[in-house]
Parts: C-alpha cells; structure tokens; sequence
C-alpha cells in the first residue's frame, strides 16, 4: 500500500538530508547552522506538500541568501515592507540589520507561517494578506524604504504577478528599492521587465538551491549607481 501524498518526497528528502548531520570535512562551528538549516529544509517541504498554493516558494531562504538579502536595504528614512516571510529567517535577519522593529511591515499570505512569525516576532506587525493588495495595508502617506520579497513572482499565475507589481509601482516613491531573489538564475525578472533597473546583482552559491539577488529601483533614479555591481556570495 501506498503512502499518503508526498510521503516519498519527504522521505527522500528527510533521507538526502539524514547525511549532512555528521560531514566530517566541515569544522565544527558550521555545523549548528547546516544542521539548523536541513531541520528548516524538512519541516518547510512538509508544510509545502500539505498547502503547496499557500507555501509558493521550493524551500525556505538560507542564511545566506537572508543577510544578502538584508544588506541591500538602504539606509533611507520609511518603512521596510517583507513579501513573504515564511518560517522568519529574512525576517531575522532584517532586523540584525538595524532596521526597528516598528518600521517593518510583514506580509504572509499562509495562515500556517503567520502564526509561527507571530510567536517568533510578537511586537512585530505580521498581516495575513495578499502582496496584490499591498496598498490597503499601508497608513495614508506611507514612505517605503524598501520592499524585500521572497514571492516566487515567476511562478506565480501572469495575473496575480501583474498586480503585485503594479501595487509596488503605485506605493513606491522615486527612493524605495525592491529586493528580490529568484531561483532561476538567468531568465529575466518581472522587475525588470517591467522597466526596474537593478543597481546590485549577486549569485548565493551557498543557498539550497543556488539563488539570484537583485535591488531593483525605478529606471533613472539614480545615475551614480549606473554600473551594476555583479558579484559571487561564496
């Protein structure tokens, strides 16, 4: 008889992941983390295979890919808006940035995730909604720092990417950035598409899968940032 959905996925996964706990070739402070990460990696498939249209993303961002992530938020006056959060690791890490706590808005569209960040982060402002309805969550007059969205936009349907991104246009100001990542390593971004410019690029090898960076502003903004800085994260 066979297993319930998904049960050979997570088997095989709990399996590939049972050999990294004891890799005799890494030194000892990097272990907590692998392991911290594949235990992440285990429980995020699970709540993949049980909701996969409230999860979206393959896996949960990494260490690596979070402070990547986070570095790039600017540091201008206004809100810093997630996209996204999941289990809390880019969260976490925007935060060990510097950014108060009452200056990040937190958007997670899984009721499953939300709860979690709200125990992690109980003076946080965490909202079950919808990206594509970005504007109704903010106060009258809002500056956005920055947005930092982990949304898989190249899977999401044509329609519902659309009007995230329209939402972003209409919300954002001449300053904001959007950051964003995305698996697919060499097709061309929404944002950018979409007529962003990226002033940073930056290939996370050390993330599960390998992932791409990039800080998107409206085109034109700034022309002292005109050449792209493209770098390896190792």
């Amino acid at each position: 008889m066979s297993g319930p959905p998904g049960s050979s996925f997570m088997g095989t996964l709990r399996r590939r992941l049972r050999s990294l706990r004891q890799p005799r070739h890494l030194s000892a402070p990097f272990l907590p983390r692998l392991r911290q990460e594949a235990h992440g990696l285990i429980w995020f498939a699970s709540q993949l295979v049980r909701s996969p249209r409230e999860v979206g993303a393959i896996c949960p961002s990494g260490q690596s890919l979070a402070r990547g992530m986070a570095a790039l938020i600017p540091e201008t006056p206004g809100l810093v808006v997630e996209f996204g959060a999941g289990t809390g690791v880019v969260t976490q890490a925007i935060l060990d940035r510097g950014v108060a706590r009452d200056r990040l808005l937190v958007i997670e569209y899984s009721p499953r995730f939300c709860a979690i960040l709200r125990r992690k982060f109980p003076d946080l402002t965490i909202i079950q909604g919808d990206a594509a309805k970005l504007s109704s969550y903010l106060p009258p007059d809002a500056r956005i720092a920055a947005i930092v969205s982990s949304l898989p936009l190249m899977s999401l349907p044509k329609q519902t990417r659309a009007s995230i991104i329209a939402q972003v246009r209409s919300v954002m100001r001449q300053e904001g950035c959007i950051i964003q990542f995305t698996y697919a390593l060499w097709a061309a971004s929404p944002f950018r598409r979409a007529g962003y410019q990226p002033d940073s690029r930056k290939i996370i090898l050390l993330n599960l899968p390998p992932a791409r960076l990039e800080r998107f502003r409206i085109a034109g903004q700034n022309p002292a940032a005109s050449t792209l800085r493209d770098c390896a994260i190792r």
